[in-house]
């Protein structure tokens, strides 16, 4: 950095005039201002900078709240619950682990804030680590495209949606079938948010308070449960495991690569309290928005879940638990309100609680691939980039569409569900570490920059420290390894592949080609005829740049 009495200067300065849009009200002057030029896309500096989508800013407080907690609550407090019980074994240690999954989850959102308010932009995590590193040129934004492009996929929910379709109509879930329905869903809810952009936001914000209320309706049924003892038919074989504190922690498995794997299913019942940070350019007042939608979402969040799971281990025998799979929460409905309204009815309302979570996080997704597209890192980025012809990212939708669909495809259906968890959970372990290290580089080599929310340093160490835990643990063996199924480590040996992949086509496109051509590769900015702001990646010959 070059020296200069400005160096120190924030960058959103008091001296600065106000940058702002029409469909905002004016922000305090403290959180949105800046200098007199408008920002420029592909300038990091201007990262700082708040940016405008050309769709406008028609996300209100209430929609940020729903794109973050119907993200937050999809299949995962429907369907995970059961699958932790299964992987350690008692109650006592799986409560342990949604405790502990909270806890490490605030510390990432901390960091997740900060980085939000510091670089108010869409792309999330591509957005901070371009900013934070930004050398050696081009890694960071070939990386955040390899996992957005690879694993940034919906498929899980899709899935759920499927089985608890299955179970309420008593339709044999052949693989075909299972499979066929989950497509047919991510199909049209990738037309709607393509074609319909207003109608998607309306449908995806109906369906999150259903979701809300789903679960709070799930609590007060256990209460109901566990107070007024109701009669049930097969009473003597509805007897719960759990008698005493002793047989809180009986079967726990203690074993690291078991811990982990749950730990990362945890992370994804938690993912969506960033999902925010992907489409801050069409947030009203993106910065106090944030900080109060993202925090609200946390607490809300815990307290559902913790709830939730007291509620199961209340209602469902243990072991008809450990047996159900993704089923759990169909078992609780039957168990409690019978086989028609219970069976029916409330496992319905789960498969559009899943349908409504593939709703926003194909919305946020599909930003995050056009700011990537954006950006030049794509192929027919120019067309990727475009909000033509129907107002909406289609070219994002497009490139989410494509690998969420062959991931429902191509796996066995019978461990599809929990391998896509895990798959997604190890590479984003890394970028994780990466924006927790930076962090704390730029709270010592940036101090300048304006910071509305500040993380707590020690959360942000003890999150650094958990990573690399969770990056060594997959290739402990299991304590009891499951016959005839997958290696207990290929999801994190997927995992490193993909983000060697990353570093091969990173080396091969940006280092080995150029040198081999002569050219190196330049950035210029270019202008759609929808006002999107793009980047055009030109090889320049040496000849030329010198």
């Amino acid at each position: 950095m070059a020296s200069s009495s400005s160096e120190n200067s924030p960058l959103l300065g008091s001296d600065a005039a106000s940058i702002q849009s029409s469909s905002v009200s004016k922000p305090s002057a403290e959180e949105e201002e800046g200098p007199s030029s408008p920002p420029q896309f592909g300038n990091l500096e201007d990262d700082v900078l708040p940016e405008e989508s050309v769709l406008g800013r028609n996300i209100d407080w209430k929609s940020a709240y729903i794109i973050a907690i119907s993200r937050v609550i999809g299949s995962g407090i429907f369907a995970v619950p059961g699958v932790i019980l299964t992987s350690v074994g008692s109650v006592g240690l799986s409560l342990s682990v949604w405790i502990l999954g909270a806890v490490v989850v605030a510390c990432g959102l901390a960091v997740s804030l900060e980085y939000g308010c510091m670089l108010p932009r869409s792309g999330g995590d591509k957005v901070y680590l371009e900013f934070t590193y930004p050398r050696p040129r081009f890694f960071a934004s070939t990386m955040i495209a390899v996992q957005a492009v690879l694993l940034g996929f919906t498929a899980s929910n899709c899935i759920i949606f499927s089985q608890y379709v299955h179970f309420v109509f008593d339709v044999e879930a052949r693989d075909v079938s299972k499979k066929a329905l989950a497509v047919a869903l991510l199909t049209v809810i990738t037309v709607i948010h393509g074609v319909w952009y207003k109608a998607g936001i309306r449908i995806q914000n109906f369906l999150g308070w259903v979701k809300v209320g789903l679960v709070l309706f799930m609590v007060f049924a256990a209460l109901y449960v566990v107070i007024f003892r109701p009669k049930q038919e097969d009473a003597e074989n509805k007897q719960m495991a759990l008698q005493s504190w002793e047989g809180l922690w009986e079967g726990s498995d203690w074993n690291l690569g078991t811990l982990a794997t749950s730990l990362f299913k945890v992370f994804y019942s938690y993912a969506g309290l960033s999902n925010l940070n992907n489409v801050m350019n069409e947030v009203k007042d993106p910065v106090r928005t944030l900080k109060s939608v993202s925090l609200t979402a946390l607490v809300t969040a815990c307290l559902l879940y913790l709830l939730a799971n007291l509620a199961y281990f209340a209602v469902v025998p243990i072991e008809d638990i450990k047996k159900s799979g993704q089923l759990v929460s169909a078992l609780f409905f039957e168990r409690t309100f019978g086989p028609n309204v219970g069976k029916r009815f409330l496992p319905l309302a789960v498969a559009l609680s899943a349908g409504g979570n593939v709703m926003v996080v194909t919305f946020a997704l599909a930003r995050l691939n056009q700011e990537i597209a954006r950006a030049g890192f794509l192929p027919f980025s120019r067309y990727l980039s475009s909000s033509k012809p129907f107002n909406a990212p289609l070219g994002g939708l497009i490139v989410h569409y494509i690998p969420s669909a062959l991931v429902i495809i191509l796996p066995p259906s019978s461990e599809v569900y929990s391998f896509i968890l895990e798959v997604e959970g190890y590479p984003g372990q890394v970028f994780a570490l990466a924006t927790s290290i930076g962090l704390i580089w730029l709270r010592y080599k940036r101090p300048d920059l304006k910071r509305p929310f500040r993380a707590w340093i020690p959360a942000v160490i003890f999150r650094i420290l958990l990573c690399f835990s969770l990056l060594a643990a997959p290739f402990f063996p299991p304590s009891h390894p499951k016959p005839g199924g997958l290696f207990y480590a290929t999801y994190a040996i997927v995992g490193v592949g993909i983000l060697l992949f990353g570093v091969v086509y990173w080396l091969v496109w940006t280092v080995i080609l150029p040198r081999l051509g002569r050219y190196r590769l330049e950035e210029r900015s270019d202008l759609l005829d929808d006002g999107t702001a793009i980047t055009v990646l030109t090889r320049v010959p040496k000849v030329e740049v010198e």
